[in-house]
């Protein structure tokens, strides 16, 4: 597997587990009883972005750690992979 595809796999992993991320621990203004002037009562009462970014990192290096595992050590059969990318047959 070449460099290039290591790191869009990787990104690709990283944005999906950045959107599941994302809704944890948000209390929005409404439900904290902090509104701002100007805003949506529905937006979120702190951001917690930094912190949101630091896990989804962690969580997509072990997502891709295990996925990268089982590719190297044949975990999961080439043929396999191309059976189940195909549509199919009818």
């Amino acid at each position: 597997m070449s460099t290039t595809t290591v790191i869009a796999i990787y990104v690709l992993i990283w944005w999906i587990t950045l959107f599941a991320v994302l809704p944890w621990g948000v209390r929005s203004q409404h439900e904290s009883g902090a509104f701002e002037a100007g805003t949506d009562p529905g937006a979120p009462a702190v951001h917690l972005v930094w912190r949101k970014l630091l896990y989804t990192t962690l969580i997509a290096s072990v997502i891709f750690g295990a996925l990268y595992f089982a590719y190297t050590r044949d975990l999961i059969p080439f043929g396999f992979l191309e059976r189940i990318s195909q549509p199919p047959h009818s």
